[in-house]
């Protein structure tokens, strides 16, 4: 049985979407057991309402929400009878429980995470990665995606290790292909941050670096692994996540413009339909946040049901993939003189 708590009071559409979503989950995964954090009397409430394995659920009782305006070191240190934090908390000391998925702060979860569940022997720092959908069908992931602005070359070889690790053990790839964000292809382009990282990419062993990427070429299915530091990462999807959405909205305008382009349109709906179902964020699950002792999933804060069950898909895989020891093996296989240093796996 895997079991996996959610946080029931983070997001826009708290809690029907997050229980709702965790209902979803268990009807999917007969092997999967779900503990939802929240207010008591307002979960027990809404599930009263539904039909679900009752064996395979319990509610561990929070009164407190952190807030997305909140100061995160205040929020975990303030709110500690919050949904957020007291999974968290169950998350350390429940060595049954495999992962937690929120859709509430991501800083407060990112601190969190770290500091009370601890990184994994040899991490520097977690990292978030998110997946988006490529222009052939397949996904592409981004490492790091907001955690870390400011790294070094050992920050960008670890993030490749465990991204890599994580599109084999979660979404079945066979072989990675990892490229490094820069400003155009060539070895030679970038700061002294992209060509030292390069140097090292190119001689890390277990992963398959092709070389650098530009921006242009994410959605191009030419790779599967870019790996950056968080503010060029975030920047680089939110630009990309905006341009898409742009380029719908003018879509729509233009064929309201004209009848001829309504009649067509009318002909055409199915395919806009699986084109806007493509590019839905919520049909590709949350940032996993990799590095920590256990799994983690942040949501978007506007999760609906189903991209809530998408992140519960996520850590399930995770944790059916072993994926937290998976990482912990493969940096401890670095050539010493390639590794972290020797960091203390929890600060609290």
């Amino acid at each position: 049985m895997i079991k996996i708590a959610v946080d029931c009071f983070g997001g826009d559409h708290s809690p029907n979407a997050n229980i709702d979503g965790a209902l979803l989950a268990l009807a999917r995964f007969p092997d999967l057991f779900v503990v939802l954090c929240g207010d008591e009397a307002i979960i027990n409430a809404y599930l009263s309402q539904k039909k679900y394995d009752k064996e395979r659920v319990s509610v561990l009782h929070a009164p407190e929400v952190i807030d997305c305006n909140e100061k995160p070191t205040d929020a975990i240190r303030l709110k500690k009878e919050s949904s957020m934090m007291k999974a968290v908390r169950m998350l350390r000391e429940d060595e049954t429980l495999s992962g937690l998925v929120s859709t509430g702060s991501t800083g407060a979860l990112v601190a969190a995470a770290t500091l009370r569940v601890g990184r994994l022997k040899g991490v520097i720092r977690p990292t978030f990665c998110p997946i988006m959908p490529t222009m052939n069908g397949g996904i592409v992931a981004v490492c790091d995606s907001g955690a870390n602005v400011d790294i070094t070359p050992d920050y960008l070889q670890q993030y490749a290790i465990m991204g890599s690790l994580y599109m084999k053990k979660v979404y079945g790839m066979k072989d990675v292909r990892v490229a490094l964000l820069n400003i155009g292809v060539e070895e030679e382009k970038g700061d002294d941050l992209r060509k030292k990282a390069y140097e090292l990419l190119s001689n890390t062993p277990d992963i398959h670096f092709i070389g650098n990427m530009e921006s242009r070429d994410l959605l191009s299915g030419k790779y599967d692994l870019v790996v950056c530091d968080g503010f060029s990462g975030n920047v680089l999807i939110k630009a990309t996540e905006g341009t898409a959405l742009e380029m719908l909205k003018k879509l729509k305008r233009d064929i309201s413009s004209r009848l001829l382009y309504k009649i067509g349109a009318f002909f055409m709906l199915k395919m806009f339909r699986e084109e806007k179902a493509f590019m839905d964020y919520r049909n590709y699950g949350g940032s996993v946040l990799l590095g920590t002792k256990k799994v983690v999933v942040k949501g978007h804060g506007s999760s609906n049901d189903t991209a809530v069950f998408k992140c519960i898909e996520q850590a399930y895989r995770m944790e059916q993939g072993s994926l937290p020891s998976q990482i912990e093996m493969a940096l401890d296989a670095l050539p010493r003189q390639k590794k972290a240093e020797d960091l203390p796996t929890s600060e609290a």
